[in-house]
C-alpha cells in the first residue's frame, strides 16, 4: 500500500471517532491569541497545489476528496471560498501523513485466565516460575493537519490536527472516513 493511501486512509479513520470504533481519532487544535478570527468571511488556498507538502506516492483521487472535504467544511462554517489569496481574510493549507507502528504488550501467561492473582503471581509459586505471553501487532497511524493563515498579518491563525489508528473498515469505506475527519477538525476552528 503506497504511503499516500495510508495517509488518506488515516484520515479517514479519523472521521470515523463518531463511530463504534475501539481506535478513536484524537483531534486537537490551537489557537495564536494574537489573531482575532470573528470578523472572518473569505478564505482561498494558500497554494494552488492546496496540500502544503506533497510526496509523490500521494494517491491523486483521494487527494482531490480531502480538498474537497475541507472546502466543503469551511463553507458550511459560514466561509466564502475566493481564488485570490491576497484579497482572502484567510488562506489554508494542509498536510497529510502515516506511520507504520508496532505495539507490543506483554503479560503474564495467567492474565488472560488460570489461577489468578495472589501470592508469587509475577514470578514464581513455592520455587516453580510462571512464563509470559507477548503480543505484538502491526498497525498504521494516519495523520491530518489543517492550517490557517491570516491575510493581513501573516501570522499562522489556526492549527487543527487529527491522529487515527487505521482499521480495515476504514480501507473500505475511505471517502466517508476522510469527509468525517476533515469534518471533525474543522469543527474545532472558531
Amino acid at each position: 500500500m503506497n504511503k499516500f493511501k495510508t495517509i488518506l486512509s488515516a484520515i479517514l479513520v479519523l472521521f470515523i471517532v463518531g463511530c463504534s470504533s475501539t481506535h478513536k481519532a484524537k483531534v486537537d487544535f490551537d489557537s495564536n491569541p494574537d489573531v482575532d478570527t470573528s470578523n472572518y468571511k473569505t478564505f482561498a488556498w494558500m497554494k494552488q497545489s492546496k496540500i502544503l507538502i506533497t510526496t509523490q506516492d500521494i494517491n491523486p483521487v483521494r487527494k482531490l476528496v480531502v480538498d474537497d472535504a475541507i472546502e466543503e467544511a469551511f463553507i458550511a462554517k459560514g466561509y466564502q471560498l475566493i481564488e485570490d489569496p491576497e484579497k482572502a481574510d484567510f488562506v489554508i493549507s494542509y498536510t497529510v501523513g502515516s506511520r507504520d507502528k508496532i505495539k507490543v504488550d506483554s503479560y503474564p501467561a495467567t492474565y488472560h485466565g488460570g489461577w489468578g492473582w495472589g501470592r508469587g503471581y509475577y514470578g514464581g509459586y513455592h520455587g516453580m516460575t510462571m512464563g509470559t505471553e507477548t503480543r505484538v501487532r502491526n498497525y498504521t497511524e494516519g495523520s491530518l493537519a489543517i492550517d490557517v493563515f491570516d491575510v493581513k498579518s501573516h501570522q499562522p491563525a489556526w492549527h487543527g490536527s487529527a491522529v487515527k489508528r487505521i482499521t480495515s473498515s476504514d480501507e473500505e469505506n475511505w471517502e466517508q472516513s476522510i469527509r468525517m475527519i476533515v469534518n471533525q477538525t474543522v469543527a474545532q476552528f472558531l
